[in-house]
């Protein structure tokens, strides 16, 4: 069940620290959430990859969280949201046989929606009615109704009758009496009658039965050894992919800055005065593109607290998002501090004018550019808001800290972003007035594949902030599936647009769909796109079971995706140790493995730690070594990590007894392919 609420505190620490907090709080709570995510799912794939999209949606989601209900009740309403998304997939449900307490599951299946959601809120997340009440969006009453019907027809799957015979005006006291919460006068009153009345004892004793079955088979069912570790694995991966070098933009003087003056004043300040004026006026590039294309306005909104100044820039909205550039200042030292969405900055007025089905954007910090050269004491960026719903608004943004930025020192293109004490707090409030800029969308339906796996460029959006390409993927190979589809670059009009290394994800709303975000594009109504594919990354199921047995000498080799794999050493102990390796590169089919380690009684693993030794290898097969000398990651051409050993150890639940391994069972391996492939989209 779900621990006691989290303090303040700990809400901030996740936020300033980012996803690995979240992992880590995924990973304190996998017991209840793994039960509650096996009652919408029976599929061990499918568990990671409920666990892995809600990680990242609430990654995404969490600058929105507000304090108003539970941070636990918050984070189970995004992982119950995300269950019903898979569970609606019918092609990928597919039974586990064996599984424990597979019968309860089975049972839970036969109850209505919210009578099923009911029950696993208040007997599997331990979640108050009232809470529960809320997130159902019902009343107290109701909720109580649906909780005894939910009850009701367990009673009946479990071939303990389909009604109760008691008296129904007591139904509704069941729940209260046996929670003991039922106020005094009613329970004096109800244990008259039950001294009484020989059904509603029998019902009465029929319902506790059903409630204590109940939390007895949630209690035995339990998380797959190594189960987190496969989610955290993934969540690197993803990591890894996304990044990628950032181009350095070039400055551009202020040079005629008095004739423009000039010329204003003689009002000879015409429309096609407005790219020399901005060209002469305004060092940031994308900015400056922005206000010669006459979609958007300079404001200079200015605010200071504790010595620091904020200014607001200008603000570009479209239906991707609402593009906010700042300047910040600090007047009394010479740091340098930016915004960060995911701990300080607020919008007020959030859920009246924003649009919330569409996640924040990301953009990295930039200490290398020449226009954050200049000085010390100020640093100039951009942040990612969500668009608006209607087509202008106010938007009251919120400020309280500010991350500060350092310069690694070791290497002077890196940057790197301390969050535990290295921070401004403060107090910078703005009303920002915007106006959204229309997009065009272009509705596409042309058909295409990689490595065999069919997919569908689905519809390419021109918004003033960013182009977005959407591609519909058919996960129809059972053995092989999508983790990302990575585009290089588009050109429309013979102009090219390069591929935003943070602004691509999945989306489920509407099937599988991948999006990926490219630089936006002004000019004419284009005829026709050439998409540049990249990579693309596949999980591939290729089953394998090696035998493993403490009395034989290691190292022993196998033969796995045409690659030599040993097993070194298998040593029992508490904890047992089991290491695996495979130091060749050149040639090797897959980067990762993913595996479990099965006990020799069959026995439940409590915890599979691994900790992984690699190394990156760029597009040419050249290797950098992670553990020598800082490695600029965005820096190499199209990274693979590769590991080369792992060491694993392993925890049993019984005290008194050692992990004593029977087999290695490997069920998938990861991989990058590289494209070069070309596809050309006709607009017309």
């Amino acid at each position: 069940m779900i621990p006691a609420k989290i303090d303040p505190m700990s809400i901030t620490t996740i936020r300033e620290k980012g996803v690995e907090s979240i992992v880590d709080w995924f990973d304190q709570h996998k017991r209840s959430f793994y039960t509650l995510g096996w009652c919408y799912l029976r599929n061990p794939r499918q568990m990671e990859e409920l666990f892995y999209r809600s990680i990242i949606k609430v990654h995404k989601e969490l600058p929105r969280f507000n304090g108003e209900t539970s941070f636990e009740i918050w984070i189970t309403s995004i992982f119950i949201h995300t269950c019903r998304e898979l569970s609606d997939d019918s092609s990928l449900q597919v039974s586990e046989e064996g599984e424990p307490s597979q019968d309860l599951f089975k049972v839970l299946d036969q109850l209505k929606e919210d009578e099923k959601e009911a029950v696993v809120l208040t007997y599997i997340m331990g979640i108050s009615r009232e809470e529960a009440a809320h997130f159902l969006q019902v009343s107290v009453g109701k909720f109580k109704e649906l909780l005894f019907s939910g009850i009701q027809s367990l009673r009946k799957e479990m071939g303990d009758g389909s009604s109760f015979n008691g008296c129904k005006e007591y139904h509704k006291h069941y729940i209260d009496y046996l929670e003991r919460t039922l106020e005094r006068s009613k329970k004096v009153d109800f244990e008259v009658h039950l001294y009484h009345c020989q059904n509603c004892q029998e019902d009465l004793g029929t319902f506790r039965d059903v409630k204590v079955s109940l939390t007895k088979k949630i209690e035995d069912f339990h998380v797959p050894a190594g189960f987190m570790e496969n989610v955290k694995d993934r969540l690197a991966v993803k990591e890894k992919h996304r990044r990628k070098k950032n181009k350095k933009r070039k400055r551009i003087g202020l040079i005629f800055a008095s004739i423009c003056a000039l010329l204003i004043g003689i009002e000879v300040f015409t429309g096609s005065f407005t790219n020399l004026y901005y060209t002469w006026t305004e060092e940031d590039q994308q900015l400056r593109a922005f206000l010669q294309q006459g979609l958007g306005e300079r404001l200079n909104l200015e605010a200071e607290s504790n010595g620091v100044k904020i200014k607001i820039k200008s603000a570009i909205a479209d239906d991707v998002q609402t593009l906010v550039f700042y300047e910040i200042e600090d007047t009394a030292k010479d740091n340098r501090y930016m915004m960060n969405y995911n701990g300080g900055v607020f919008v007020e007025n959030e859920y009246e004018i924003m649009n919330h089905k569409i996640y924040p954007r990301y953009y990295p910090p930039d200490l290398t550019s020449d226009l954050n050269n200049k000085e010390k004491n100020v640093y100039q960026g951009k942040i990612s808001l969500l668009p608006l719903t209607e087509d202008e608004g106010t938007i009251k943004l919120k400020i309280k800290t500010l991350q500060k930025l350092i310069r690694d020192s070791s290497d002077q293109s890196a940057v790197t972003v301390y969050s535990d004490d290295e921070y401004e707090t403060g107090e910078w409030n703005f009303e920002i007035p915007v106006t959204k800029q229309p997009s065009i969308e272009y509705e596409l339906d042309q058909e295409t594949e990689v490595e065999g796996l069919p997919f569908r460029f689905d519809k390419l959006m021109l918004a003033p902030t960013a182009t977005i390409l959407d591609v519909a993927i058919h996960d129809e190979l059972p053995e092989k599936r999508i983790e990302s589809l990575n585009f290089d670059h588009i050109t429309i009009n013979n102009k090219m647009l390069e591929a935003d290394p943070y602004g691509s994800y999945f989306s489920y709303d509407n099937g599988f769909t991948f999006q990926t975000s490219f630089a936006p594009f002004f000019g004419e109504k284009p005829k026709k796109v050439n998409v540049q594919f990249q990579s693309v990354d596949l999980t591939v199921e290729d089953h394998k079971m090696i035998e493993l047995d403490d009395s034989n000498e290691y190292p022993q080799t196998f033969e796995y995706a045409g690659s030599t794999i040993s097993i070194d050493k298998v040593e029992i102990g508490e904890p047992t140790k089991v290491v695996i390796s495979n130091h060749e590169i050149e040639n090797r089919e897959y980067e990762w493995i993913q595996f479990n380690i099965v006990d020799k009684d069959e026995t439940e693993i409590s915890s599979m730690e691994v900790n992984s030794e690699g190394v990156v290898v760029d597009k040419n097969g050249i290797e950098y070594d992670m553990n020598k000398n800082p490695l600029v990651y965005e820096e190499v051409e199209q990274p693979r990590y590769f590991f080369k050993v792992q060491n694993i150890e392993l925890y049993s639940e019984d005290d008194e007894k050692n992990v004593i391994p029977k087999r290695l069972e490997i069920y998938e391996y990861s991989t990058t392919k590289y494209l070069d492939d070309v596809v050309e989209i006709s607009l017309e």
